[in-house]
């Protein structure tokens, strides 16, 4: 088990409520997320959900998108039984696994992912997000909503007051604050516009970052779309 994955493992039964107290841009961050799902239209009915957690992110799929099957890939065995007592049981398929092996077989409509990836190491995001493209129907949409970098060092320490201030202001305790820069140890967050890059360099169009509030950003990319004898249709 990885050291991100044993981390928050051990914190899976506090894990939701310490989210809203965590990520003071909770309801847009993650509603944001969902928005993207629908930009382009066209039929949602499977999704995979990569370091999905208790199902926060999956149960806010399931709310907009009722008929959609989801696929939860964890590495924490602990998490994902949360995620089976939360959602339905008709609608969920859980899979115990590392984002760096091979994903579950698509295609999927979508692929999503909230505050997981940015603990890869930088090689192994960039060969996640060709495996994500590969993964996609053609037309489907790759959501990351992440923990971000700043642009500059600066930047960054501003981020990080901001939000220290921000989560007090919402009800988080000096020890929730302490034990979450803890686990930001285990991070190896990039900026918004090197992931946008790397994103595009993997086959994705259109990416751009559609939210974002300190270090929390939500970016999407599409695949392309496919032309009558199966080939895609590059912009």
């Amino acid at each position: 088990m990885s050291d991100s994955v044993s981390v928050f493992a051990a914190h899976a039964a506090d894990y939701d409520a310490q989210r809203r107290r965590l990520v003071p841009s909770f309801e847009l961050f993650y509603g944001t997320a969902v928005d993207m799902l629908g930009l382009r239209g066209g039929a949602m009915l499977r999704v995979l959900d990569l370091g999905a957690g208790t199902g926060l992110l999956s149960a806010a799929v399931l709310s907009r998108y009722p008929q959609a099957e989801l696929v939860l890939l964890d590495g924490a065995a602990e998490m994902l039984r949360h995620a089976e007592e939360r959602l339905p049981a008709a609608s969920i398929t859980t899979v115990t696994g590392d984002l760096r092996e091979e994903l579950p077989a698509g295609p999927f409509d979508a692929i999503v992912s909230a505050l997981a990836i940015h603990h890869l190491e930088h090689p192994d995001k960039r060969d996640l997000f060709a495996r994500i493209h590969d993964g996609l129907r053609p037309g489907g949409v790759f959501v990351n909503a992440e923990h971000v970098a700043g642009p500059t060092p600066w930047l960054d320490g501003v981020y990080r007051a901001t939000w220290r201030e921000a989560c007090g202001a919402v009800g988080a305790t000096a020890r929730e604050l302490a034990d979450a820069e803890g686990r930001m140890e285990t991070d190896r967050s990039i900026d918004v516009a090197t992931q946008l890059q790397w994103m595009g360099a993997a086959g994705l169009q259109d990416c751009d970052c559609f939210f974002k509030h300190l270090h929390f950003a939500v970016l999407a990319g599409w695949r392309a779309q496919a032309w009558p004898d199966g080939s895609e249709l590059r912009g």
